[in-house]
């Protein structure tokens, strides 16, 4: 385990040009974030917070790369080959993904056997600030000629998604990653000279240079220009909606009007009845009478169900079929919904959680329809980097889909709880404290469905989330997610 941050120790080093560094044998995941807060704390420091992500990206790169270096110098020692004979290295890497993922504890225990180490070094000199990853093996000729190589592929790009959108040969760790690290400096003002790669005593040294008298960020591109286009072309609600939504806000209205007026719509009406028969309601009988169940869902219940209906209605028909993805949604607002009523026990804000499940993925849509493998392409890079995917959409499509849902709920009216749970379910600890509880259901329902598909990592999960429900280890959360998973299988059978 890292010790905590010496935030003090770090203001110092950004303000006296002192070389501050630390050194790790197998990079877990708690040293990543550690390594993250103090590039944070630096770049505060010196008056750039604002490039933050751009670099943490590409101290990200560039570490995990070393570490595959070391990686698979230990692999290559252990079946006795000689990484510079080119015969040996073609034999080498027929498997080297492959046996090193299947059995990377194994392999990190060698490296660290056979002393090969990461150094991350943070250092400022005058206007300039270099990060410089060092790891005590020699690059080879073959790797260096890949990378520069990448290097040479990121110059045809403009852009994130014209990479994304090209085929690359990753059999390399540093294929993409490399090109979009150049990519990430080019959304800073910086050219490819700000990166280089070279071998200093034995050891291989990747360096980042950063003159803060270049630095430049990007202004909104193309495509994020073309996104709030998109979210502002889009129709308001029906009006039969509208009218609807008018209906529950007057104290004069009568329950046999809203329910008169629901059954006008058949779609609707049937929602409303999916939505009552529920195991969210548990009750002992079907319920097939439109005012029984307004009465039993209440007029919030009905005021949620429209911000749902009203989505869909307008998004399933502007856009191509999402069916996969109104899936995920139902699924994580069912286990959101049972977080919340088991851990938190607030009767009050269970229908906005459950709402909020539904909706929470929203922004993926428009994203979807105007780069249509974008979002998978991100996705599985990332689950390959071990990093957030939303990081990369921000950058890639000038925003996350988070943040696009967001733009879409507040177009909607929708309220300050459910744009919250949208707005902030990939960053939770980021929301307002009364929507809290909201958030942070809808934030752990989504990730375990994507623990499920083993889109994410337990590691990767927010600590501060867990800790909230009560969660201390990765075997308890899996007890919990195993229990939502057949109860959701269960309820869906019902339909």
């Amino acid at each position: 385990m890292p010790p905590q941050v010496n935030i003090e120790q770090v203001k110092r080093a950004a303000h006296n040009s002192v070389p501050l560094t630390f050194k790790t044998f197998t990079l877990p995941h708690d040293t990543e974030e550690y390594l993250d807060e103090v590039l944070n704390i630096f770049l505060a420091e010196l008056g750039f917070p604002e490039i933050k992500d751009q670099l943490s990206y590409c101290l990200r790169e560039l570490a995990v790369n070393a570490k595959k270096a070391n990686t698979k110098r230990a692999y290559f020692h252990e079946r006795g080959l000689d990484l510079n004979n080119p015969q040996h290295y073609a034999e080498g890497m027929k498997n080297f993904k492959d046996d090193t993922l299947g059995n990377i504890e194994h392999y990190l225990q060698k490296q660290k056997e056979l002393g090969l180490y990461l150094k991350i070094i943070y250092h400022t000199r005058e206007k300039t600030f270099m990060i410089s990853v060092r790891n005590n093996v020699e690059i080879t000729k073959i790797e260096q000629i890949r990378i520069f190589d990448r290097i040479a592929r990121s110059r045809a790009f403009t852009s994130m998604e014209e990479a994304f959108a090209t085929v690359l040969d990753q059999t390399e760790g540093a294929g993409l990653g490399i090109v979009i690290l150049i990519l990430m400096l080019k959304k800073i003002g910086l050219d490819e000279e700000s990166f280089a790669i070279d071998v200093e005593d034995g050891e291989t040294v990747a360096t980042l240079t950063v003159p803060f008298n270049e630095v430049q960020v990007e202004k909104m591109d193309a495509l994020t220009q073309q996104i709030i286009r998109e979210v502002k072309e889009l129709p308001q609600f029906p009006d039969n909606i509208l009218h609807l939504q008018r209906l529950i806000t007057d104290p004069e209205s009568e329950i046999t009007d809203i329910a008169r007026q629901i059954s006008t719509d058949p779609m609707l009406t049937a929602d409303l009845l999916k939505l009552v028969n529920s195991a969210q309601f548990m009750l002992p009988k079907r319920v097939d009478n439109i005012v029984e169940a307004v009465k039993l869902v209440g007029m919030k219940g009905v005021r949620n169900l429209l911000y749902t209906h009203g989505t869909q209605k307008i998004l399933g028909q502007k856009y191509r079929e999402m069916r996969e993805l109104w899936q995920h949604s139902y699924r994580t607002a069912f286990y959101a919904y049972n977080l919340a009523k088991s851990f938190h026990r607030r009767k009050e804000i269970l229908d906005d959680v459950y709402v909020g499940g539904i909706l929470h993925d929203l922004g993926k849509i428009i994203l979807a329809s105007l780069h249509p493998d974008l979002l998978e392409r991100i996705r599985g890079f990332c689950k390959e980097k071990e990093i957030p995917s939303n990081m990369l959409e921000n950058f890639a499509a000038g925003m996350n889909h988070a943040e696009v849902g967001a733009l879409i709920a507040e177009k909607w009216n929708f309220p300050d709880q459910l744009v919250d749970a949208i707005r902030f379910h990939h960053s939770p600890l980021e929301c307002k404290d009364q929507n809290r509880d909201i958030v942070f259901s809808v934030y752990l329902a989504n990730a375990l469905t994507d623990l499920e598909r083993q889109q994410i990592l337990f590691e990767q999960m927010e600590r501060w989330v867990l800790g909230d429900f009560g969660i201390q280890s990765e075997e308890q959360l899996t007890r919990i997610q195993q229990r939502l998973e057949a109860a959701f299988d269960q309820q869906r059978s019902r339909f």
